[in-house]
């Protein structure tokens, strides 16, 4: 009979508890330098997670605003939204051309909407 091989639980980092495994393999660093980078980038990722989803919330808030058709409503949100993503560009949490990419987004469904409601 073949056993299946068992793999031990990958290990997480002790700065933060609960987190992910800090990389997919059984090695850890054990130069200091790499254990405090190791740390360093797991509070970071905590911050950037929380980053983006605020910028997911603020984007769907403007898409609902969009599809609800209130013009006033929509211009606040979508502007609500783009300052987000410069927050976020600025930083460095989101590339500068994907920020602009979903402002440009955003913007473009808004006029839409706006457009649409003015001509019915």
């Amino acid at each position: 009979m073949v056993r299946a091989a068992t793999r031990p639980a990958p290990r997480t980092c002790s700065a933060v508890p609960g987190t992910a495994p800090l990389v997919h393999s059984l090695a850890v660093a054990n130069i200091k330098s790499q254990i405090k980078r190791n740390r360093q980038s797991a509070k970071a990722q905590e911050r950037n997670k929380a980053v983006r989803s605020s910028l997911k919330t603020a984007t769907k808030k403007a898409r609902a605003a969009v599809a609800e058709g209130d013009a006033e409503a929509t211009t606040a949100r979508v502007l609500d939204a783009s300052r987000a993503y410069d927050k976020a560009t600025a930083k460095g949490v989101v590339h500068k051309r994907t920020a602009a990419r979903h402002k440009s987004r955003l913007a473009k469904a808004a006029n839409r909407a706006a457009a649409t409601s003015s001509e019915g």
